[in-house]
């Protein structure tokens, strides 16, 4: 059974709804153990590139798990140690979290396409005493380990490191005590995506994971439901897969299938979901919008989905009626962020989604549009989205970095960093990043309704909108787009482009500049770094 009671409408369950979080608490033993009983019930499908599959129960995740804990504990790995795991969706990565948290340690997520630097910078900022990573990992490791003195074992899956995996599990005893943790221990430490300046660490704590399911199961109509089966593309990494998919599917004792691809194919992926009968997904924005772009995807996916959300973007109502006709749901909107995550949801059932709306608040969060100064604006008025303290899904603190801490709070309002608006019935809109929105005259134009209409054009297959320097008017708008396949760009086609805009927005927001581009630069969570067009811009 899960958090929240059906049956009430969003105003009982948000007004009656109080947390429940245990002084001790270990997030390992609720996702794992609790459930690890003699039936081995189904926790995990992993399903690899030439199509194996291997099934694990969450007694084969608490046995794997045990001795996971048990080598790296002869390692001289302990309590408050961080663990790195530097791998795709794939079993060692789900049981090396299991360890880590029933350890007392602290798990590192890092993303398999991070270079050398990214990878040297995260490694050496947490002070990483373990890696567990496969042979591709393993050689970007290798040309960076004299710069990590602190990063002491390098266990590999497939090949490299200094430890084999497979060997050490072979010699470890699958009896093993979890640490009696509290709830406000840490266990997990994420990066922001470094959409600004060099990525932060958010250190979060065992009872983040409680803190996550009110929001899953608004997301996902008062989950579990018999059959209940998960999957996303998104990289194991980002909190939004980690602690949006993985974790609270543990928690609540349903099972995930594991299986990313190289480069996202979106016909693979219908065809993922029908092979496997998976009934539940988070579909990240850039995946929904190259998905879109299928032709009868019900061919793929006759099935369809139980529940589907998404996040990290706005989403139209083009969007929202092609995902109830492709995928058979309403794909429910949410928000949060890697510093307080999945704070505000949809629920199709209990409130209409609003296009472009992120939802309303999940219980147990309080939520405002603030000023800089953590002083809360009238519904209606455009601010900063701010979560008040203390909620369990809240950062600690940022890694090694009070200052930044201190700057991320105002009184006990977390600033986001993002502004949005709060209409009368309380749903968030989302505008932008502090630093996305445009200025033009006299107007505060935020960029994701732009994108959301570009997207629109049969022309366009990824877009992105920033402000650039303008005499007159402040800023302009100034759109990138990756044309469609067999799309041609020249001046014609960028008219078209601008007067599709201007006509179905408003005269100021249409984009004065186009530029056809190959590719956009995304964050490792999918995000567009806007950041990176104006520096491109500016040079």
């Amino acid at each position: 059974m899960g958090v929240l009671p059906p049956g009430k409408t969003y105003e009982e369950i948000y007004a009656a709804f109080r947390w429940k979080v245990p002084a001790r608490f270990n997030m390992g033993v609720a996702c794992c153990d609790r459930h690890a009983n003699a039936d081995n019930k189904p926790a995990l499908v992993f399903a690899d590139e030439a199509g194996k599959v291997e099934r694990y129960g969450f007694l084969d995740l608490k046995r794997l798990s045990n001795r996971l804990a048990n080598a790296l504990t002869s390692l001289g790995v302990g309590a408050g140690d961080r663990v790195a795991i530097l791998l795709p969706q794939c079993p060692e990565a789900g049981i090396t979290h299991i360890a880590a948290y029933k350890m007392g340690a602290i798990a590192l997520p890092l993303f398999v396409l991070f270079g050398e630097d990214a990878l040297e910078y995260r490694l050496a900022n947490s002070g990483a005493r373990a890696i567990v990573t496969d042979a591709t990992g393993a050689a970007k490791l290798a040309k960076i380990r004299d710069r990590l003195p602190a990063l002491n074992h390098v266990i590999a899956t497939s090949g490299g490191g200094d430890h084999d995996w497979a060997d050490l599990l072979d010699r470890a005893s699958d009896d093993y005590a979890p640490r009696d943790t509290a709830a406000d221990d840490p266990c997990l430490l994420i990066y922001t995506s470094g959409t600004t300046g060099q990525p932060k660490g958010a250190l979060h704590a065992h009872r983040a994971i409680i803190g996550h399911m009110p929001g899953m199961e608004f997301f996902h109509e008062f989950y579990p439901h018999n059959g209940d089966f998960f999957w996303t593309p998104a990289d194991w990494a980002w909190i939004g897969a980690l602690m949006d998919v993985l974790m609270p599917s543990w928690f609540h004792g349903t099972a995930v299938l594991a299986h990313r691809a190289a480069k996202f194919d979106p016909e693979r992926a219908f065809a993922l979901m029908a092979e496997h009968s998976v009934r539940n997904a988070f579909l990240p924005p850039t995946a929904l919008k190259l998905m879109r772009q299928v032709a009868d995807p019900r061919r793929l996916f006759p099935g369809g989905l139980r529940t589907c959300f998404t996040g990290g973007e706005p989403m139209g109502e083009e969007l929202l009626a092609w995902g109830r006709d492709a995928l058979g749901c309403t794909i429910n909107e949410g928000y949060g962020q890697t510093e307080a995550n999945l704070v505000v949801a949809n629920c199709s059932s209990l409130y209409p989604v609003r296009a472009g709306s992120m939802g309303r608040a999940a219980p147990g969060h309080r939520l405002a549009i603030v000023d800089d100064a953590g002083n809360e604006l009238p519904r209606g008025e455009m601010g900063q989205i701010a979560v008040r303290r203390p909620d369990p899904v809240i950062m600690l603190e940022y890694w090694r970095n009070p200052a930044a801490t201190r700057d991320k709070f105002a009184g006990d309002w977390l600033l986001t960093g993002d502004t949005g608006r709060q209409d009368e019935d309380g749903y968030f809109w989302f505008t932008g990043r502090n630093d996305d929105v445009i200025t033009s005259a006299g107007y505060r134009i935020g960029p994701g309704e732009i994108e959301d209409c570009l997207m629109t054009h049969p022309a366009v297959a990824l877009a992105a909108v920033i402000g650039v320097p303008d005499e007159l008017r402040t800023e302009i708008v100034k759109a990138f787009i990756v044309p469609a396949a067999g799309a041609t760009p020249n001046d014609d086609l960028a008219r078209a482009i601008q007067d599709h805009v201007k006509s179905r927005l408003a005269a100021h927001e249409y984009p004065r500049q186009v530029e056809f581009v190959e590719s956009l630069p995304m964050t490792a969570t999918g995000k567009i770094r806007r950041i990176e067009l104006r520096t491109r811009q500016s040079n």
